[in-house]
Parts: C-alpha cells; structure tokens; sequence
C-alpha cells in the first residue's frame, strides 16, 4: 500500500490531536500524544491548549505537582513531560542513548570518573533525592561522597544520565528556570542490554500511534536512538506492524487500525508551542515542516521557534508582544486564514492573560535579528 507525504501529514496531524480539539484530561491527552517537549516551561501547557478542548491548566499544574505527569531527560537527549507510567518503559529504551551521551561526554570523563563508577554512586544518589534536591544541594553531596571537588558540567552530564524527575518549583507554567530534581518514583532497569532491547520495541509501538506511519530514519531520530537498534525492534515487531509504501519508495511502519484520514481532510489553523513534537519527531520534517522554512523555524542553536500552523504545514512564525500575537507569514496568506489565525490568537491571548501574557520573551532576540516574512500581523485579544 502507499501513502502519500499529504496523507502523512494528515495521519500525524490526527494523531497529535491537531486536526480537533478532544475533550480528554491531562493523563489521557499526555499519553495520546506519547511526550511533550518541556524545555520551556509554557511549551506542554500550550501543547495541550493546541490539542484539547476546554483545556484548564490548572489540570496539568496538578497532575505535574503530583507527579502523574512527569518532567525529565528522555528522548533526544532533552527535556519531555511523559505520564508517569511510561516513564520507567521510556528511560529503559534510551538507557544505551542516555549512557554514551551522557557518561560518554568529554565533560563527564573529564571529572576522572567511568560509568562504573557512576554505577556506583547513583543508587545513593537516588536515595538523598527521596526529597527534592537543587543542583546546589546535589552537587555538594557529591563532592561529599567523592572527597574532592566536582565540575558543574559533570554534576549536570551525571544528574541527565540518573533516573531523576524535575520537581515542579512554582511560577506560572509549574518549573521555574532553576530545576530541583527528585528521585524517580519508578525506577528503571540501568545498564541491561535485554530490558533496553524490549522497552525500546513497546516504545516504537507507542512512537507509531502517536506519530507514525514512520520510517527507521523516522523512529531513530524522534529517540536519538541508533538505526540498527530500531532496525532489529521493527524485525522482532514485523508481524506487529503494517508496511507501507511512502514518498521515493521510503519503506514505512504503521500501526493497524491506526487512524489515516484521507490526503484533503481539512486542517485547522494551530499556533504552536516553542519545541512543539511534531516539528521534531521525524527525520523527513518536510512532513510538517516546508524545507524552504527549516532554518528560520529551528535557528543555529537548536532553538524552535513557536509556529502558525496552516494547512497542516509550518507556515510562519509567532509571538506575543503588548497588544496580542505577532504573527509573521513566510509567504502571502489568503484572508479567511488569517481570519483562523486571529481566532485563534485571541483564545490564546486570553489562556495566556492569567500566567504570562509576555510568553517565550526571552528569545525576541530571534525577531531582532530578522526573520523573513511576507507579512507581519498584529492579531489582538477581544
């Protein structure tokens, strides 16, 4: 069977809940959409305002202080908030990723220390962060444990590799930029080849229902994960999944019975949030993404900047300023879109009135130092 890139586009958008709002809770949602990327506080809080409707983000502060929904170091070496079932599953299948990248790194070797000796001190570790701990207060008991003086960047490779959640610290969105980290509260199985290998297979399953069909590009890069790891995953599943035929022959993976709307479903106008998943879980983000676009949406940092979706395709950038959203289009908009665009721009502006009317201010450098558009808007508020 064949798919087309439109069809993929249609299948993701269904997915992550991006063609309706769904009236799920917190738990429910968080799970459908398998992980928010949380390197920004407000991102999974207006993740889910994009995806639900009637969302009250007074559920998500909940479940975060009591730690259902669970903020750490998972997939692509950074930052998701993940249910907290899922958590013990999804650290065990990036566990080899987790090790080299992070005990691996050149500014963990250098402390003098060896992922054996790691293995040593993180099951004590774990026990001082039966309560909240700051990386101050982490750090310090490391020095203490090792007798000798630590550098900040291996403390932080090693509090990265550890099973630790950020605990929620306050502010409008639950985490302030200074973490505190906690003790996982299901601990994951470390360095086991065979407990990695079959956590990695259930969340490729997981991956394809939230965003396939997929390819083992795709699967790889949406992990970080190594293409023969998810290559002998998808083999060990093959009976599992269905194989499709997608854009230049590309062989893809699916889920049967995995919702496929047809190519010319219509797709609402979204303005998504800083790091939204979508534009980062493929290999091909032509998928979402125009490639024209790519270098304005993710700058040289690795920053993604928060997008109008249009179409079901990145078609510029936003952000919000005194007096509503800036919307900046990358090509010319017909009015009856930004006429959605507006829509939706109040409803945000009012979602954001209570918490943080200036979100994601912090990165108006990106705007300062020119974006190119071929139309910028001011949308207000009611």
């Amino acid at each position: 069977m064949e798919i087309t890139a439109h069809a993929l586009n249609r299948a993701t958008l269904a997915r992550q809940l991006l063609l309706d709002r769904e009236p799920l809770d917190v738990g429910d949602a968080v799970r459908r959409v398998v992980a928010l990327q949380a390197q920004q506080p407000a991102s999974p809080y207006i993740a889910l305002w994009n995806r639900l409707s009637g969302f009250d983000p007074a559920g998500l502060d909940t479940a975060l202080a009591g730690l259902r929904t669970v903020k750490a170091t998972l997939m692509r070496l950074t930052l998701h908030a993940v249910h907290a079932e899922d958590y013990r599953t999804f650290r065990e299948a990036m566990e080899p990723t987790l090790r080299g990248g992070r005990l691996g790194d050149a500014r963990f070797k250098a402390s003098g220390l060896t992922a054996d000796d790691a293995a040593v001190l993180v099951p004590d570790l774990l026990k001082y962060a039966d309560e909240p701990r700051t990386p101050a207060e982490m750090g310090g008991w490391l020095e203490a444990r090792l007798g000798a003086p630590m550098e900040s960047a291996a403390q932080r490779m090693l509090r990265q590799y550890a099973p630790l959640w950020h605990a929620p610290t306050g502010g409008p969105w639950s985490f302030r930029t200074r973490p505190s980290y906690v003790a996982a509260g299901m601990l994951p199985v470390l360095a086991d080849p065979d407990v990695a290998a079959g956590s990695l297979r259930t969340l490729i399953r997981r991956y394809l229902e939230g965003f396939g069909p997929a390819s083992v590009a795709d699967m790889a890069q949406f992990a970080l994960v190594q293409r023969a790891r998810v290559r002998t995953a998808v083999n060990t599943l093959a009976g599992e999944l269905d194989q499709l035929e997608g854009p230049g022959g590309t062989v893809m993976y699916d889920i049967p019975g995995a919702p496929r709307p047809a190519e010319d479903t219509p797709a609402p106008p979204r303005l998504m949030a800083m790091w939204d998943s979508t534009l980062l879980a493929y290999a091909d983000r032509s998928r979402v993404i125009p490639p024209a676009y790519r270098k304005q949406v993710t700058r040289v940092n690795g920053d993604v900047l928060p997008t109008l979706l249009v179409d079901g395709y990145v078609a510029g950038v936003w952000r919000a300023v005194d007096g509503g959203i800036e919307a900046t289009a990358f090509h010319p908009l017909p009015g009856g879109v930004w006429e959605g665009l507006a829509a939706e721009a109040r409803s945000l502006i009012g979602f954001l009135a209570a918490r943080d009317p200036r979100v994601y201010g912090r990165y108006d450098h990106w705007w300062a130092k020119g974006l190119p558009g071929a139309e910028i808007r001011l949308l207000p508020g009611d």
